[in-house]
């Protein structure tokens, strides 16, 4: 018997895609990180932004453009990539997609 409070969830199923918006979904939020669900309609996008912490992308279903320093990164479901800290990145829906973003504030 495990923790009640204990459950095995799949990531792709826990956010759901919304025409013509980006959707998120907290997992875990704590003060050394974090863990989001991201699911975006095709054609959206996260323009270009920084962040002081590295972050780790898994693509979880369709395909994205992720764009790290100028240099694009074609993503699909099952691939992962990391986003150094402080290196200008972006997002976008090649077709829709979603993603799990993991934070490390460190």
């Amino acid at each position: 018997m495990g923790d009640s409070t204990t459950q095995v969830s799949r990531a792709v199923d826990m956010v759901d895609y919304q025409q013509g918006a980006v959707v998120s979904r907290i997992v875990i939020k704590q003060p050394t990180g974090n863990v989001t669900l991201f699911a975006f309609d095709a054609g959206q996008e996260l323009t270009e932004h920084t962040s002081p912490y590295d972050a780790l992308v898994q693509v979880l279903d369709g395909e994205a453009e992720i764009t790290i320093a100028g240099r694009p990164h074609r993503l699909r479901a099952g691939d992962m990539i990391v986003m150094p800290a402080n290196q200008p990145h972006a997002l976008r829906a090649a077709a829709r997609f979603k993603m799990m973003l993991t934070m490390i504030r460190s």
